[in-house]
């Protein structure tokens, strides 16, 4: 998946607008492609970051182009203003992130699962637990960033929601 752009017609040039990600794309050698329904997830998952995300760099100005990648099961986030010029490289250990990862997966099973014959209390249960767990990612991934890239929580959200997809088996 080369990636998708979301195209930013009419927006003032203002700080919040320069403290964004502008595209984000994945890096097909290192992740390769996915069957259509994990492809569909990241498509999905980079729609919703570039809909409305807070990234920025310290001292470095934006808006910003990210392609993530895999360099020795290390998660690479390849940083680069919008008009081309690099920014930083910044390899992440996706070694913390195992046990979440694991237990979202399961948990997002039995959600899907749960959908079919559970009662709607059952449901919103399992969803609580779902986001709850969703929430701890994407802290883990603001801490594990701090210093390096600056993120909402939102935006912490919605990247986790993508690098969950680089793992998702269908």
């Amino acid at each position: 998946m080369a990636g998708a752009e979301h195209p930013r017609a009419g927006q003032p040039a203002d700080a919040k607008s320069a403290h964004r990600l502008a595209a984000v794309t994945l890096d097909e050698d290192s992740i390769g492609r996915g069957n259509p329904d994990q492809e569909h997830e990241r498509a999905i998952a980079i729609f919703d970051i570039l809909e409305e995300n807070h990234f920025s760099i310290p001292g470095r100005e934006g808006p910003y182009a990210l392609n993530l990648g895999l360099v020795e099961n290390k998660l690479s986030f390849a940083i680069r203003r919008e008009d081309g010029d690099p920014v930083m490289t910044h390899l992440l250990s996706l070694t913390p992130f195992r046990r979440v990862i694991r237990d979202y997966e399961m948990i997002c099973e039995s959600y899907y699962n749960a959908i079919k014959t559970a009662s709607p209390t059952q449901i919103e249960a399992i969803d609580m637990g779902r986001r709850g767990l969703h929430n701890e990612a994407s802290e883990l991934l603001r801490q594990r960033l701090e210093g390096k890239v600056d993120l909402d929580h939102d935006t912490a959200r919605r990247l986790f929601t993508l690098v969950f997809a680089l793992h998702w088996k269908a």
